[in-house]
């Protein structure tokens, strides 16, 4: 089993990699497109602010390579906001997998904190991704910015200050917002589901 992870110089890959490692894959960490393409699998991690990341993806290239990819590719936080078609943070344009934007919490009460940051609960669970996973497992979050809610992409969701999309899958495209290898068990069956996907 090959597996990728795209190098693009952002922050909390290794967690990524040691997760991984603890289920007996070793990946790779490359922006190289072949290795990429010839994976079986490819993860698009990290933590970042969204028009630096952009142009991180757009010096190798990798802003043309990820939407075209046929094998299955799991982005995560802002692995997952970049694959949608707009952020408001930066105010960027992103690889437009889903057509979905990506807007700042607001939140309307002196409760929520923005970012949010910790664990919370997901729910009306869809695909592979949460096979044996519950409904209203809890997971890790840590951002600022959120995914909106699709009724045809969404794969699960978080409810703070608002619903919305917690996971996306499209095709061979699927995304959490969550850090599955910072969230335990539940993360570690939820990598494991995708590795099998």
């Amino acid at each position: 089993m090959k597996v990728a992870i795209v190098d693009y110089n952002a922050g909390n890959v290794k967690s990524v990699v040691f997760a991984l490692e603890r289920m007996g894959i070793r990946p790779i960490i490359t922006s190289k497109h072949d290795e990429i393409l010839n994976s079986d699998k490819v993860i698009f991690p990290g933590q970042g602010e969204a028009s630096s990341t952009m142009k991180s993806l757009k010096k190798h290239g990798l802003d043309k390579l990820l939407p075209t990819l046929k094998q299955p590719l799991l982005g995560i936080c802002i692995g997952m906001q970049m694959m949608c078609t707009h952020s408001e943070e930066g105010n960027t344009d992103c690889l437009n997998i889903f057509p979905i934007n990506v807007v700042k919490f607001r939140p309307s009460n002196k409760i929520d904190k923005v970012p949010q940051m910790g664990w919370n609960n997901i729910g009306k669970l869809k695909t592979k991704l949460f096979d044996r996973v519950s409904e209203d497992s809890f997971v890790y979050f840590v951002h600022s910015y959120f995914v909106e809610y699709h009724p045809l992409y969404t794969a699960a969701i978080c409810d703070y200050t608002l619903p919305y999309s917690a996971a996306l899958q499209k095709d061979n495209f699927f995304a959490t917002q969550f850090h599955p290898e910072k969230s335990g068990a539940i993360g570690e069956q939820i990598l494991k589901n995708f590795i099998a996907i």
